[in-house]
């Protein structure tokens, strides 16, 4: 746990609840180190429209109210806090219009940067807070050499979230806690059994918090009617030459490296998806060795610490191993040019490009577009 920054006094600590057995753990941890510990789950959407359906992940009223049960047996007081609004705007708004786009979102790291951190911490200070803490698996440790705060990632290599955070101001580290960073998965089950909380064995939801069942479709198309929007989506799936080799639906349900659900085939081999352009509503299908890039092209930046060489680790999904790669500026100083030392695949617009630097997290931002070298 870190310890560094709570070594002189008792110090009031905001937590992150989201009814979780991480969250509620890191609140356990501080609570047994004698800090006053404050409680706080956010509701993010209408529950109302969700009482049909099996729900009960992140932020649900389900979650809210195990998050209120871990409250009363740790004896901490506890306050759910309305962010309906920013979430509609910051997040789902956001998710919708990626996929209008032809791109594919990533919701959980808009989240935590506009919504988990940006709001929540101005909240922590409006209670007067030492800190905010919440149930991440990162390290947030001073660098003496430096001068400064930096993320780490997590003892637990299969749980590190540090993927997650880089959009995270480097201004706000000194104001974080991270108590699970140098736990493991295990672990935290066994202190939360001690506790004897209601979530100590919960399984863990891979889906994507404010969609029932995980049916995108259905949830853009209703999010579509809600605002009176009627877009026709549909075209053609073309092949690399352009000629026309069948129909979709919506240019909005693909996302580039998809296989399964093109209903098409090719008896000579797979088809997966290359290319998704709005503009002409077509999905473009070819065979694997065409997803694989020379690079890719990242903007919007944000950096926690800035790389000690051009060369640095990158990811573009949470669960993939690291790439070897280079960087190099591109026009603005938030846009870069990404060179892979072997050719990758899978480059999906609208993912999250992240930088390491051995564990440190240095930084990340938005993927436009991947490309060839000529």
């Amino acid at each position: 746990m870190e310890t560094g920054k709570l070594k002189t006094r008792k110090k009031r600590v905001v937590v992150a609840l989201s009814g979780g057995v991480d969250s509620s753990v890191a609140a356990a941890l501080l609570k047994e180190e004698g800090h006053e510990v404050i409680g706080i789950s956010m509701q993010l959407y209408d529950q109302s429209k969700l009482e049909d359906t099996r729900f009960d992940s992140c932020c649900s009223l389900k979650e809210v109210d195990v998050a209120r049960r871990v409250a009363q047996i740790l004896e901490i007081p506890y306050y759910v806090l309305n962010f309906e609004d920013v979430f509609q705007d910051k997040v789902v708004n956001y998710f919708v219009d990626e996929y209008l786009k032809g791109r594919t979102p990533n919701p959980c790291v808009r989240c935590n940067t506009d919504v988990k951190f940006h709001h929540l911490i101005r909240k922590a200070r409006e209670l007067n807070a030492d800190y905010l803490a919440t149930g991440h698996y990162v390290r947030n440790l001073y660098n003496e050499t430096l001068g400064e705060y930096e993320l780490l990632k997590a003892k637990d290599r299969q749980k590190d979230q540090s993927y997650f955070l880089f959009g995270t101001d480097p201004k706000e580290l000194p104001f974080l806690l991270f108590p699970l960073g140098d736990l493991t998965k295990p672990e935290v089950r066994a202190i939360a059994q001690k506790y004897n909380l209601p979530n100590a064995h919960k399984a863990e939801s891979m889906e994507i918090c404010f969609i029932p069942s995980n049916n995108y479709k259905a949830f853009i198309q209703e999010h579509l009617e809600e605002k009176g929007e009627n877009l026709d989506t549909g075209g053609e799936i073309i092949s690399e030459d352009g000629s026309s080799i069948g129909k979709h639906e919506g240019y909005h349900h693909y996302t580039i490296g998809q296989r399964k659900g093109l209903g098409i085939s090719n008896p000579a081999h797979p088809l997966y998806v290359l290319d998704v352009n709005q503009s002409s509503k077509t999905v473009t299908v070819g065979s694997e060795d065409k997803l694989y890039m020379d690079g890719l092209i990242v903007q919007n930046v944000n950096w926690l610490r800035q790389p000690s060489s051009p060369n640095i680790h990158l990811k573009i999904r949470h669960s993939q191993t690291e790439i070897e790669a280079s960087l190099e500026q591109a026009g603005d100083s938030q846009t870069f040019k990404v060179y892979f030392h072997k050719p990758h695949k899978s480059v999906c617009p609208g993912q999250a490009a992240v930088f390491y630097e051995d564990e440190t997290l240095l930084g990340g931002g938005w993927i436009d577009r991947g490309f060839h070298k000529k």
